[in-house]
């Protein structure tokens, strides 16, 4: 929305218009239909050329983690972001939880690597190995980015900042990507990104996130300031819900939304550790078994 929107200008909100509200913004919308599109065009080569790559991966980057993207910053939640703390944080989960799995579980830096040609998969490669990137994958510097920065974004101005600039609020929807990604690509470990580590510290590094996001919500949810007061105040809105409802309710979807996906993403990757540790075993037994022939 521009800096000079109104909140008075909009509807008030309601189950229809959660669904109905849209914002068709050029800009984000030509972003996600060109990152689907490559990735398309990456699996048609693969198939083309008689390689395999999993249906399920096409449908997490393509339909989930790139529909997740396009929900954040066209429908609902992009038009009452700037008006509503409760839509804006649930825009904020969308875009730093769910849509970075999603696109993760695509394993798009892989299907770059399989399908690129010399020059660019080399200039890809030396990306992945630069200080830069292993810098901020670093698992304690992606942790401490990912924690941190809610704390700082909503008690610092910068949140305020955002909400009155629109080149800065769409800069905060790509912190959000760019954060959630570097935290949670390489915990899922589909990618050869720099970053990964043994999979009891991965399990350790998301639980270690649940506290924080149900003490960043509970402390929302119980604050008499308002963030972004002087915005929100001035919008002379008088539909409900009010901006002091309206920001417990954005605490409450920060604690609970955090917790959820945070141990959905907990078990998936308990399972891939169970499936890794039986595929090590498997491998363990046939060479166990090739070395008991030879002797025979």
């Amino acid at each position: 929305m521009a800096d000079d929107d109104r909140g008075d200008q909009l509807a008030p909100i309601d189950f229809g218009r959660v669904f109905s509200a849209w914002t068709l913004e050029p800009l984000p919308i030509l972003v996600v239909l060109l990152a689907a599109g490559v990735y398309v065009l990456g699996v048609r080569a693969l198939v083309r050329r008689g390689d395999h790559w999993s249906g399920w991966r096409t449908l997490s980057f393509v339909v989930a983690g790139c529909g997740a993207l396009l929900v954040a910053t066209s429908s609902s939640l992009a038009t009452y972001d700037t008006t509503l703390l409760s839509l804006h944080m649930a825009q904020h989960m969308v875009l730093s939880m769910v849509a970075p799995v999603f696109l993760a579980l695509g394993a798009p830096v892989t299907l770059a690597l399989r399908t690129l040609p010399g020059r660019p998969r080399g200039m890809l490669l030396s990306a992945l190995h630069s200080r830069l990137a292993r810098a901020v994958s670093f698992p304690p510097v992606a942790f401490a980015l990912f924690v941190a920065s809610p704390w700082v974004l909503y008690f610092s101005g910068w949140y305020e900042a955002t909400l009155r600039s629109a080149p800065l609020h769409g800069l905060l929807h790509l912190h959000f990507v760019v954060v959630g990604c570097l935290f949670f690509w390489p915990l899922l470990g589909l990618d050869p990104v720099p970053g990964r580590v043994a999979y009891p510290f991965r399990m350790l590094t998301v639980f270690a996130t649940l506290p924080f996001h149900a003490f960043l919500g509970v402390t929302i949810m119980s604050m008499d300031t308002l963030i972004g007061g002087d915005w929100y105040l001035s919008l002379g809105r008088l539909w409900p819900p009010s901006p002091a409802e309206d920001q417990h309710i954005a605490g409450g979807i920060l604690w609970a939304s955090g917790d959820i996906v945070g141990l959905v993403f907990f078990a998936v990757l308990f399972v891939q550790w169970v499936r890794e540790s039986q595929r090590e075993a498997e491998r363990v037994d046939r060479r166990l078994d090739r070395e008991e022939a030879s002797r025979t």
